[in-house]
């Protein structure tokens, strides 16, 4: 946000400006519920999203919660355990939004500072399958917005192209390994292996340690590789959107 110059040509001061320029970031979840047809319960998980959002909140950020069909968007079970309080409190003081997510289909017309791709599980069946994310995702980026992915909600990534280019070719990032997948016996479930689509989709993919916090930044694409990146994920995030 180039709130000085805006001040200064709008004749007013910082702190007014600053009052109505809070950054705008956009947040988008899976709506996808089991693990395939039949298969155990997914959908986003909970750090990915609450962590992002508590940041930039406290931040004064002005959040859209979006998901790509829209509707209730599923919270995976399995990140309920053990979660901080402030994360179980978080899921039950915005339950009704989680349940009424705005579509990604309404959101064309918007200019976002920043777009989060948030992650879980459920992103695999549903985010590198819809069409209107890969638009979106491309059409933020050439806005100048600021792209950011956690985990698997970089599958979203995997199919934005810029003038018949694919997005991530060429770009540093990184994403939920193959090795973390096969950790949770997931190899042979999931639809396809994220690293691998990755690496041939053309990007640079690199990876931390199993299950420890680790992030790339590649300009204005910021990627965490697992839910313990979501934090430095946003607080790079945070550094690229604040002015």
């Amino acid at each position: 946000m180039k709130i000085k110059t805006l001040a200064l040509a709008l004749g007013l001061s910082l702190p007014s400006m600053a009052a109505i320029a809070s950054p705008e970031v956009l947040m988008v979840l899976t709506n996808q519920d089991s693990l395939g047809p039949g298969g155990e319960a997914t959908g986003y998980w909970l750090e990915e999203l609450a962590v992002p959002y508590l940041y930039l909140n406290g931040k004064g950020s002005d959040i859209t919660l979006a998901s790509i069909d829209g509707g209730k968007a599923p919270v995976d079970p399995r990140s309920l355990d053990n979660v901080a309080p402030e994360l179980s409190n978080f899921l039950k003081t915005h339950q009704v939004e989680l349940s009424s997510t705005t579509a990604i289909s309404e959101l064309t017309d918007k200019h976002y500072d920043a777009v989060i791709l948030v992650g879980g599980h459920g992103t695999m069946w549903d985010f590198r399958q819809s069409k209107t994310l890969a638009s979106l995702v491309s059409e933020q980026w050439q806005q100048g917005a600021t792209i950011a992915a956690v985990c698997h909600g970089v599958s979203g990534l995997l199919e934005a192209s810029i003038n018949g280019k694919k997005l991530i070719e060429n770009k540093r990032l990184t994403g939920f390994s193959n090795s973390e997948e096969a950790i949770l016996k997931l190899t042979q479930v999931v639809p396809y292996a994220l690293e691998t689509a990755l690496v041939n989709t053309g990007a640079n993919y690199t990876q931390g340690a199993n299950y420890t916090p680790y992030i790339v930044e590649d300009g204005r694409l910021i990627t965490g590789q697992n839910p313990m990146s979501s934090k430095p994920m946003v607080e790079a995030l945070w550094q690229q959107i604040k002015e």
